[in-house]
């Protein structure tokens, strides 16, 4: 059975310790709290594209274990359908998320586990629902080969393809240019481009030079201040929305990447895509967790209309 939304990633268990501070080396400090919950940027994005409406199957490697049935539990009650296999001589992928208390702020730590053997072959086994997809998501928290492949693919089978480069890595040109969208964070449009996003006009600046190397389309994502969407041509800044009081962040971009992505799907401009994907970021960001912070339509539609 095609779906619309075919998304490539990871899903990991978070652990989330909120504390004042993160402990120095050697150091054991008492936190304020712990939440145990399912993460990972690819399934936190297939959870928001089903959530805000999306028709979507994830593929990715989990083990046989506790948190494989977290994460078979969390997409069936988003919606999400599972391109997957399980293998039971790895882990399914775990994360230490620290939240800063007083700002709602995150450092991470991700190991993947099995996912991180997704391969090539692997992705070839999955020709069939990438190249019918109408849009292909992809991060980076997979070998880099087998996103490489899979965009490929898509390309090939006439999708919108959309690159989230999270955790942010080396690319090539020829990757770039398999593209329709790229969407860094500021610190991740750094890292890609060497130049420095402090603000709209560098956040415009970066895109020039990502759609320079190949990329159809660059979105920088600016946190509280919204997003700076670049055709090539024109750059315009996309305020952000206020749903609330910040929870915290984690899973901000991800509620974007996978808000956007049903957007297009449905045939919204890129413009009335990257203000539905701001909608869904702001809502996310007033819950605590990544996955289960990730609003449905109507909350969304709510949020536009008002």
């Amino acid at each position: 059975m095609a779906h619309d939304i075919v998304i490539l990633g990871v899903f990991v268990a978070d652990t989330a310790y909120r504390a004042a501070r993160q402990p120095r080396m050697g150091e054991t400090i008492l936190g304020e709290s712990f939440a145990l919950g399912p993460g990972g940027k690819g399934s936190n994005q297939s959870v928001a594209a089903a959530m805000s409406g999306g028709d979507v199957g994830f593929i990715t490697k989990l083990g046989k274990d506790t948190f494989a049935e977290m994460a078979l539990a969390t997409w069936a009650r988003a919606g999400v359908h599972p391109l997957i296999t399980q293998d039971a001589s790895s882990y399914t992928g775990a994360a230490y998320i620290f939240v800063e208390a007083a700002t709602g702020n995150n450092a991470i730590i991700v190991s993947p586990g099995v996912a991180a053997t997704i391969s090539a072959a692997d992705i070839e086994a999955r020709a069939a629902d990438i190249g019918a997809a109408k849009v292909f998501v992809t991060q980076l928290e997979q070998p880099i080969e087998a996103a490489h492949r899979a965009l490929d693919l898509a390309r090939a089978g006439g999708a919108i393809t959309i690159l989230n480069p999270a955790p942010a890595a080396e690319l090539s040109d020829e990757m770039l240019a398999l593209c329709d969208y790229i969407t860094p964070n500021e610190s991740e449009a750094e890292a890609l481009t060497g130049l420095p996003v402090r603000t709209e006009a560098d956040a415009a600046a970066a895109a020039l030079a990502l759609i320079g190397r190949g990329a159809g389309r660059a979105i920088i994502t600016l946190g509280e201040n919204g997003a700076l969407y670049h055709d090539g041509q024109t750059a315009v800044h996309v305020p952000a929305l206020h749903a609330g009081p910040v929870a915290e962040t984690t899973g901000a971009g991800d509620a974007f990447n996978g808000a956007f992505a049903t957007a297009l799907a449905e045939g919204q401009s890129p413009e009335q895509a990257v203000r539905f994907a701001n909608a869904t970021a702001a809502i996310s960001v007033t819950r605590p967790g990544t996955a289960p912070s990730m609003p449905g339509r109507a909350e969304v539609d709510a949020l536009l209309a008002g």
